[in-house]
């Protein structure tokens, strides 16, 4: 790549820094998509050596890539997202992935190719963990800050992505209990 196809790559990215998501952090500040696709990313790499044969540097390169769309058209939270929503985000995402040259095309496109396919362990793996880092950014933020909604959905989105593998189907169980004692703290 030249440097001008690098610093104009990054500043189409740079917009995920300010695109906000649904939830809040801890202190109700909104969540920016970049932050989301970091700790997903962080996720990853915090079970790398208790999930056997997978690639989890595949992985990670997923969790950072999964919401480039999202700095062309913002953020739609799952709930009200349509297939309209996803089929416009995804012809982003191909658009986007058209301004690189090769390599990069093709690495990019396979990967996005690979997540949206949903066949293979590492985009099963990316996609639970891309759940369920929403599900944990609820737990940490304030109650007051979820839609109604949000109490029933937090106790049962992606659960059913963590089914993949042991490991996070676990994960996903105790993240299910911390959103219950939340709630009945009602914090």
């Amino acid at each position: 790549m030249t440097d001008r196809e690098i610093l104009d790559f990054l500043h189409i990215a740079e917009h995920l820094k300010d695109q906000t998501r649904h939830c809040c952090s801890s202190k109700r500040r909104p969540e920016s998509v970049a932050e989301h696709s970091w700790r997903v990313s962080l996720m990853a790499m915090l079970l790398e050596d208790e999930i056997e044969n997978v690639d989890f540097d595949k992985i990670i390169r997923m969790c950072i890539i999964h919401d480039l769309g999202e700095a062309i058209t913002g953020d739609i939270p799952s709930f009200w997202k349509t297939k309209a929503d996803s089929d416009h985000e995804d012809n982003v995402i191909f658009q986007l992935m058209d301004t690189l040259p090769e390599p990069q095309r093709s690495r990019f496109g396979a990967l996005f190719e690979e997540m949206h396919a949903q066949e293979t362990r590492e985009a099963k793996i990316y996609k639970a963990l891309d759940k369920m880092e929403a599900v944990i950014q609820h737990n940490e933020s304030p109650l007051d800050t979820w839609l109604p909604l949000e109490y029933e959905l937090n106790q049962t989105y992606g659960m059913e992505n963590a089914k993949c593998e042991p490991r996070l189907e676990s994960l996903r169980r105790l993240a299910a209990l911390d959103t219950l004692e939340k709630l009945k703290k009602g914090e």
